[in-house]
């Protein structure tokens, strides 16, 4: 199991088209973090005017670390890294707007978001056991255990894939919102655009990743493919 190059031919293109996406969004959001709009506001002041104009009643608070962002549903509080939070870029304006898509999603009772929400306590704990049980299962030839730890990695995967429509929604909304308020102009907004595809190719890159070990693991315990050894 730990030298299976079945491993690396299932689960390692998923590996490493996700360095690819962290290194594109990584890139694309210093590149685009250098780059100042005209209307001279920062990530905090744009989560602000979104979620004011909408009538949210949601904070906007700053948080430590880079590309930190989010939205926390249960306390209605956006979060937002110094990066974004302080800075007057394309970069932060389109985090920043992206993250308040998040809650106008949360305002309209969007559907896969109530799913992500709902999913969130089954995935801490599968995602605590899984590997476990996956590992104990494996060495001591525990099918039951395995099937286990298989169950439990299923929930996390199930929980990337539901934040795909969740994330390419929330993109979708920053960029109409940001329009409609006049807070970019047309060439900036090109560049929101390209600083969130790059963002929302990471969440595929970790859907990918999950489904690849997944696949892996179902093949292992002869449950795809008929092969277990």
């Amino acid at each position: 199991m730990f030298f299976d190059p079945m491993y690396l031919l299932i689960v390692g293109p998923a590996i490493v088209l996700s360095m690819i996406t962290q290194f594109w969004v990584q890139s694309a959001f210093k590149k685009f973090s250098r780059v100042p709009v005209a209307a001279g506001l920062s990530g905090a002041e744009v989560a602000e005017r979104i979620v004011a104009q909408a009538g949210l009643g949601v904070r906007v608070e700053r948080v430590q670390g880079f590309l930190s962002d989010h939205y926390d549903p249960t306390h209605r509080v956006l979060r937002l890294s110094p990066n974004v939070f302080d800075r007057r870029s394309i970069s932060s304006v389109g985090v920043a707007a992206h993250d308040a898509g998040h809650a106008l999603q949360h305002a309209k009772n969007y559907l896969p978001l109530q799913w992500r929400s709902a999913l969130v306590p089954i995935t801490k704990v599968g995602t605590t056991l899984a590997w476990p049980l996956l590992l104990i299962g494996f060495l001591l030839g525990s099918l039951g255990l395995v099937k286990v730890g298989i169950i439990f990695f299923s929930a996390a995967v199930l929980f990337q894939v539901v934040t795909l429509p969740v994330e390419f929604d929330a993109s979708r909304r920053a960029v109409a919102v940001i329009q409609q308020m006049g807070l970019v102009t047309t060439t900036e907004v090109a560049g929101v655009k390209k600083v969130l595809t790059a963002a929302a190719m990471t969440y595929v890159a970790a859907a990918a990743a999950s489904i690849a070990q997944l696949l892996y693991f179902l093949m292992r315990a002869g449950l795809l493919g008929g092969r277990r050894d």
